[in-house]
């Protein structure tokens, strides 16, 4: 299987895209499926530039309502994950998973999905310490505030992946597992970003649960974006000698190492994307215990569930079949014949691919619980092919520190987030 990996695509899916077609025409190959890595902005329309995390004059269209609208088809299945500058009241909708177009799927706020026999989980959004131990009081229409809460990860989310005992192939995380760059060229990264260095010493450079999630689920690759530089790493895990393969890769801009097609061994297709047995179980076992204010979270062991769905759950799909609700727009896409203007945000829409689901597993309808969720609300493309984990010295053309559009991101989130 060829799967193209791409780190952060700001909106771009049109470059994104037509890479692939040359890469395919190229090197003759079809490549079987894409994976972003976050940031991947899911605008459908003007409402949710709004609820974009981003300075405003960064706020753009670009190309995803094309294939919200249908204008366009993905061509090749799609899987993404959320990072730190989103439609989050889109990616919202869809906390559980579920198609944000025709062909392109979001894993959810942390999710495990099966293409072919490949296992692929993920965890959206970026690690602050601040937030992690939170509930999920979030609501749209966003507050100043809560539009960069949104997008950080809960600990919630985290443990759901980790009662996950079932091999995982590959695993997709915005920032990077803290302590990766000891694996790889670390010399080489801090002179490309050399404001990496002070972080790197002090081990706050990436995500403290990611790592947990590394040794943990000790995937055969890790995909990452956010940093916005390439990044080759292979990790030996020392309990059973088993190896994780690490890529982190650029944004979406000519001259940057933004896409790498990588061949993983599996069953011979076609392919498409269905639900995970595995995970699907987990989901209905912690649901109880979503919490959904602004208290710190602690899980006590009498408060979740103890018993084993996956019967039951494997009943249900062999019943109803594994593939995923069919995709269903909520709202209307955006229309490049009128002008864009600043409209007012609206709140949370139930989108009919969660409720089938929730109907499904037999589960309660709570992402518009507003009852504890705290205080009110306020109103030409270069890629790369060779094998980057054979390149560690990571000598591709450098990221600049200097670059506006980096620059702006830094200046304006005063949490610190890339």
């Amino acid at each position: 299987m060829k799967i193209a990996v791409e780190g952060c695509l700001h909106g771009e899916m049109d470059k994104v895209y037509d890479t692939i077609r040359h890469m395919e025409k190229v090197e003759n190959i079809k490549i079987d499926l894409l994976i972003c890595c976050g940031d991947f902005q899911a605008v459908r329309n003007e409402n949710d530039l709004e609820s974009l995390s981003c300075p405003p004059k960064y706020r753009s269209m670009n190309s995803f309502w094309k294939y919200y609208s249908g204008q366009e088809v993905a061509p090749v299945p799609t899987i993404f994950i959320g990072g730190n500058h989103e439609a989050s009241n889109y990616l919202w909708e869809l906390y559980y998973g579920g198609w944000a177009a025709p062909n392109v799927y979001f894993l959810g706020f942390s999710g495990v999905i099966k293409f072919g026999n490949i296992r692929i989980g993920g965890v959206s959004g970026i690690y602050k310490q601040g937030h992690y131990h939170l509930g999920h009081f979030e609501r749209p229409p966003y507050n100043e505030s809560d539009l960069r809460s949104v997008y950080h990860v809960r600990e919630y989310d985290v443990m759901k992946l980790k009662d996950i005992k079932e091999p995982i192939d590959i695993f997709i995380s915005h920032d990077w597992p803290v302590g990766i760059y000891e694996y790889g060229n670390s010399k080489r990264l801090v002179q490309r970003k050399p404001h990496f260095e002070e972080e790197i010493r002090k081990r706050t450079l990436g995500s403290l649960p990611a790592a947990e999630l590394l040794n943990q689920l000790k995937p055969h690759y890790w995909f990452s974006g956010h940093l916005h530089c390439n990044f080759a790493a292979v990790v030996q895990h020392r309990e059973d000698g088993s190896i994780t393969k690490f890529l982190a890769l650029d944004k979406c801009l000519p001259g940057r190492k933004f896409l790498q097609i990588v061949d993983v061994n599996s069953d011979p297709g076609p392919y498409e994307i269905q639900y995970d047995e595995e995970w699907l179980a987990i989901t209905r076992k912690f649901n109880s215990i979503f919490p959904l204010s602004r208290k710190t979270f602690h899980l006590r062991p009498e408060q979740l569930d103890k018993q084993d769905y996956r019967e039951w759950v494997r009943n249900k799909l062999i019943t109803r079949g594994a593939r995923p609700f069919d995709f269903v727009q909520t709202v209307s896409p955006f229309d490049p014949s009128r002008p864009i203007t600043r409209s007012s945000t609206s709140g949370h829409c139930r989108n009919p691919q969660t409720e089938s689901l929730l109907q499904l597993l037999e589960l309660p309808y709570l992402l518009d619980n507003v009852a504890e969720a705290g205080m009110p609300s306020q109103n030409p493309n270069f890629f790369n092919t060779k094998d980057a984990w054979n390149q560690l010295s990571d000598d591709g053309n450098s990221a600049e520190v200097g670059d506006v559009d980096e620059l702006e991101e830094l200046a304006e989130d005063e949490d610190g987030d890339a």
